[in-house]
């Protein structure tokens, strides 16, 4: 499998995992805070943890690499945190477009640290698939004002997961996938223990369990770990392929939401509530064909 078909193993993952969050969040979750639901995607990482070091020889990374690479993990949990902090607070439609400036971030990274300069024509394939999420997300008519609150803190979620992405690289082409993925897990599980102080998130994370704890366990489990395949696919994808365009295409998280969306509401009508107007569609049909165009532009092979 190529790094462009693993690539989009993510977001493909991630918006099925979007639709179960969406119905868990209604069903389960609706007066909790998001802290308690990154909890139980620390738990999942925290549970793989004696797995990987049974196989794998975690300590190979030496000091600084398990420091830095502790740290990218937490990182990458305290920019989700932001980044659903946002979506509380604003529209999906605001916030997609934004979250691609994690694309520009992370290919500034990637070229003064990885040295990836990508050709013209990849980073317009890049482009394509980054307006895809603008195009999917954009509602005529629709007034938005500038709102620092939510976009500096979103800009910030951004910086840090493009760092938090070019860090786990760096080490993972110079030691070994599981090691980094071992460490980088332990970083998430330190950002549940930390969540855990908050009175208030144990509180609410607690508190899920009172009503249903086994459909609570059973969904949130198999929604982490569609989560967690769609994470591991990624990583894996930045490691063997341009780690910007990678993130260009977990961009279109935001277009695989939406048609999951749509045959939810055409066959699942009481699960899917997604607008199947003709302009709604038409958007949609755009955003595909954005998509289609970056990905071959993206897939072109470099010449030597």
């Amino acid at each position: 499998m190529n790094w462009i078909a693993l690539a989009f193993c993510g977001p493909l993952l991630w918006a099925v995992s979007t639709h179960i969050d969406k119905y868990l969040v209604e069903k389960y979750f609706e007066d909790s805070g998001v802290g308690a639901l990154l909890i139980f995607t620390a738990l999942i990482g925290l549970m793989a943890l004696p797995v990987i070091a049974v196989f794998q020889d975690v300590m190979s990374l030496g000091l600084t690499g398990i420091a830095v690479t502790t740290a990218s993990g937490l990182m990458y949990l305290t920019a989700m945190y932001f980044y659903l902090r946002a979506l509380q607070r604003e529209e999906a439609s605001v916030i997609a477009p934004l979250f691609q400036t994690s694309t520009l971030f992370t290919y500034a990274l990637a070229y003064f640290v990885l040295h990836e300069a990508l050709t013209p024509t990849r980073i317009a394939g890049g482009l394509l698939i980054a307006a895809s999420a603008v195009t999917v997300s954009y509602e005529p008519g629709r007034k938005h004002r500038f709102k620092p609150g939510v976009v500096i803190p979103l800009l910030a979620c951004t910086a840090t997961l493009a760092a938090s992405s070019v860090v786990f690289k760096v080490f993972a082409i110079k030691d070994a996938f599981w090691p980094v993925t071992f460490w980088t897990f332990l970083g998430e599980a330190l950002f549940g223990a930390a969540m855990m102080l908050s009175p208030g998130v144990r509180r609410d994370f607690f508190g899920m369990f009172a009503k249903s704890p086994g459909a609570v366990i059973g969904i949130n489990t198999a929604n982490e770990l569609i989560n967690l395949g769609g994470g591991l696919a990624a990583r894996y994808a930045s490691l063997i392929g341009p780690v910007a365009l990678v993130q260009a295409i977990g961009g279109t998280t935001a277009f695989f939401v939406f048609l999951f969306g749509v045959l939810l509401s055409l066959f699942f009508p009481k699960l899917g509530r997604e607008d199947l107007s003709r302009r709604g569609l038409i958007r949609k049909a755009a955003a595909a064909v954005l998509i289609v165009a970056g990905v071959i532009l993206i897939g072109e092979q470099p010449s030597h």
